[in-house]
């Protein structure tokens, strides 16, 4: 079969079919409507243009093959592509529908404001046809080395590390602090955006080849961090950014004011059956949740289902323009209005309400003593603080906190034990090749980056792995996609 080479001035963007909104909200299955996607995505890959410079690989720190697989999806050769995919990429299920894509605003065809390739929907169809066929199946190592890596903590950048370490041969150990391994990816994002049998599938083949995971074990609390890297040949630490941005105005502390995180991770851990009843819920109340991130996007999604009185949304930044600004030409992934699936379901139910270049200044009581409203004003731009007489209030019986994270969290015993130090930018300090305090102690994604997108996360676990097997063997055939100072496309 050919492809038409043309297809990308003759066939229009097509994207995944969604579910309807109110259909959406009265349950916590994935919004994407099911097998919705195959039929449309050999006409979309064949829109990939094969650019001799494909910018798509310098937005994407995987370096993932996009004009690759496109083609050989275009020419319905599936199986070729997936092992295109999956040669850069650890877990495409997880980036197909978790991951921004900046791959798409440095397309090609984005230029001038044009439709790009459909990338990340054709990742996440080969990530998912590549499972039902057996394409992705367990590589365990055909040899062993000897040495023992541990890895602490189970988020994209701790399990790409340790996937890659336990491939190569080391006998990799997983350490998580939380009951069940996968970190953010399990109690951080909502399973109307990953379903956590997608997790579980991938953790099953991490078994499979030998990675072994402790759970419910604290690194430094429950388990000496100096001790744990004395019984190992090399450590990884992968143990996110979870230190959060404080929002020290009046009222901060009463009760009905939570942050995001914890409100997801309750949702999350109910839905997997881990308890009855989440310790916060919406339900009936009236929410508040400050911030305009993905993490505010998730608790707007998931006080919907928690059949919330009403949602409102305070964003301290101005709404941004729906089209590229002067300042961020192509091929940088620009600041433009996005609206959510969370937010699509609150246009459809009357549910919720954004407001932009909100700065909130104050949580304040009932008669109870318990949160009863917030009050907030217009931010003035630059510098986001309340302009004089524009403070309006809005009731609530429950606040989100999703500011966003600075760091990772302050746990002395586990940083005083591998001799890790906080660089300027609140994260471990390391060098350029991942490598931190004690020899042989490396770190890798949000608590060396800060926080970061899942492709980043996934980038720094390869490489973080890639510096484990060099220091272990003196050379390494792992792939190593980016350094430790690598950026995102910016100007």
């Amino acid at each position: 079969m050919a492809a038409d080479r043309m297809a990308f001035l003759t066939t229009p963007r097509a994207e995944r079919e969604r579910r309807d909104a109110r259909e959406r909200v009265e349950d916590w299955r994935e919004v994407y409507r099911p097998g919705a996607l195959l039929p449309i995505v050999g006409g979309q890959a064949a829109r990939c243009m094969d650019c001799g410079l494909p910018f798509c690989h310098s937005a994407c720190p995987l370096g993932n093959l996009v004009p690759d697989w496109n083609r050989l999806v275009a020419l319905d050769g599936w199986r070729a592509a997936a092992a295109r995919l999956l040669a850069t990429n650890n877990f495409p299920e997880f980036t197909g529908r978790l991951c921004p894509a900046p791959c798409e605003s440095a397309c090609v065809l984005a230029v001038d404001g044009g439709a790009p390739v459909t990338i990340k929907n054709i990742e996440l169809a080969l990530a998912d046809r590549a499972w039902a066929e057996g394409w992705d199946r367990p590589q365990p190592p055909g040899t062993t080395t000897g040495r023992r890596v541990a890895v602490v903590g189970s988020g994209p950048a701790g399990l790409a590390a340790a996937q890659q370490l336990t491939r190569a041969g080391h006998a990799t150990t997983v350490y998580e602090r939380a009951e069940r391994p996968g970190g953010l990816l399990r109690y951080g994002i909502p399973p109307f955006r990953l379903e956590k049998h997608r997790l579980d599938r991938r953790l099953d083949q991490m078994r499979a080849e030998g990675t072994v995971f402790r759970t419910g074990l604290c690194v430094g609390r429950n388990l000496a961090a100096d001790e744990l890297r004395a019984d190992c040949d090399a450590l990884v630490v992968a143990v996110g950014a979870g230190r959060h941005r404080e929002l020290p105005v009046p009222g901060c502390r009463l009760a009905g004011v939570h942050r995001a995180m914890a409100y997801l991770t309750g949702a999350n851990r109910v839905d997997e059956g881990g308890i009855p009843v989440a310790p916060v819920s919406a339900e009936g109340l009236r929410v508040v949740i400050v911030g305009g991130g993905d993490t505010a996007a998730d608790c707007l999604g998931t006080a919907l289902r928690q059949r919330a009185a009403a949602v409102t949304q305070l964003d301290i930044n101005p709404r941004p323009p729906a089209r590229r600004a002067p300042g961020q030409p192509w091929p940088v992934h620009p600041e433009v209005h996005r609206e959510t699936t969370s937010h699509e379901e609150a246009d459809a139910t009357g549910g919720g309400v954004r407001v932009f270049a909100a700065s909130t200044v104050a949580f304040e009581p009932g008669p109870d003593g318990r949160l009863a409203a917030v009050r907030f004003a217009d931010a003035e731009s630059p510098g986001r603080t309340p302009r004089a007489g524009t403070e309006r209030t809005v009731p609530a019986e429950l606040a989100l906190l999703a500011l966003g994270f600075t760091g990772p969290e302050p746990e002395p015993w586990l940083s005083s034990g591998l001799g890790l130090a906080i660089g300027p930018d609140g994260a471990f300090a390391r060098d350029d090749g991942f490598a931190a305090g004690t020899a042989g102690v490396f770190v890798a994604g949000d608590a060396g980056r800060g926080q970061s997108l899942i492709v980043w996360a996934i980038a720094e676990g390869r490489s973080a792995a890639a510096a484990v097997d060099r220091y272990l063997r003196g050379s390494t055939e792992l792939p190593d996609p980016i350094r430790a100072s690598a950026r995102r496309l910016t100007l």
